[in-house]
């Protein structure tokens, strides 16, 4: 009986634990999401990106080689802005 109770314990002790949950992202966009968006606007390459908060920012060259940086609104996926 002895060689019993420590097994029970360990398997009384694993069902009580509990999952680990994953991060919560709040509904934003994922990064892809955001460069499907600003390749949208027209951007061809990606050089640099960057998650400000409350908005993607996404900088590359247009098709022509300018220099282009489109923001993302994290939330919705919106345009927010396009320097060229």
């Amino acid at each position: 009986m002895r060689k019993y109770i420590m097994p029970i314990i360990a398997v009384a002790m694993l069902g009580g634990a509990t999952s680990a949950m994953a991060y919560d992202s709040g509904g934003l966009i994922s990064l892809q999401m955001a460069m499907d968006v600003a390749t949208d606007m027209g951007l061809a390459t990606v050089s640099h990106t960057q998650f400000a908060g409350d908005e993607w920012q996404i900088e590359g060259r247009d098709v022509s080689g300018r220099y282009m940086e489109v923001d993302v609104d994290s939330t919705t996926g919106e345009v927010l802005n396009v320097d060229r």
